[in-house]
């Protein structure tokens, strides 16, 4: 009933640095600095998503720099010592690298992040091919709405929908991304619709639904 939900191709950055798998570390850390970005798609053939390295991934070479692991510590983090000797992305890369489609929703992206404990994802398409990267600031974008852009947003698909026999008598107002609603309404039982409905909307921090029905208030 509300208006389509916002996705990942909304808020997502289309200009993306990735390397190859061939590029070498030197190269990798370079790219991170000059852009400051903590983690890299790799690449291959027209743009094929075949993993991602990360500053984690590079952290192993600088701590087992001066004093190689002792065999125990080896065999316990055999990703980590591998990676230490390594020096091309192709064997410095997590693999599979975890994607996104850009039809996603941005509460897919957040819990994806959020289970693999990731900041960045790699937007591809059907083939696998990278168009864009999204970030844990990207998904925050919605909130920078205003107010003015929730509340007509809020009127239009919530309060014009649900109650068209009482919407003049429904105020919607918005302050700091919180959304109110007070007013009476003949249609009492889609009241409580109407409040997650409106927390629903993309950019609503909170909503406080002081909606009611003409007989509750006679009864009190």
């Amino acid at each position: 009933m509300t208006s389509s939900p916002y996705t990942v191709a909304d808020v997502m950055t289309a200009k993306v640095i990735a390397v190859t798998p061939s590029t070498g570390f030197k190269d990798i850390a370079a790219a991170m600095e000059r852009w400051k970005v903590t983690a890299l798609p790799v690449v291959e053939g027209e743009g094929r998503v075949v993993g991602v390295v990360s500053e984690a991934d590079l952290l192993p070479k600088e701590e087992f720099h001066e004093h190689g692991p002792g065999l125990i510590e080896q065999m316990r983090r055999l990703g980590d010592t591998a990676k230490a000797g390594s020096t091309r992305a192709e064997n410095l890369m997590t693999t599979p690298a975890v994607t996104i489609r850009p039809d996603a929703t941005l509460p897919r992206a957040a819990r994806l992040m959020a289970d693999r404990h990731i900041k960045r994802l790699p937007v591809v398409d059907a083939d696998g091919t990278l168009i864009g990267i999204v970030s844990r600031a990207d998904l925050l974008k919605v909130f920078l709405r205003t107010d003015e852009e929730l509340a007509t947003e809020i009127r239009r698909t919530v309060v014009d929908r649900l109650f068209p026999l009482s919407r003049e008598a429904v105020k919607v107002t918005v302050a700091q991304g919180i959304a109110t609603l007070t007013g009476e309404v003949k249609e009492p039982d889609l009241i409580l619709l109407a409040e997650r409905l409106t927390g629903s909307v993309e950019g609503v921090v909170d909503v406080h639904c002081r909606l009611n029905h003409p007989a509750e208030a006679g009864s009190s």
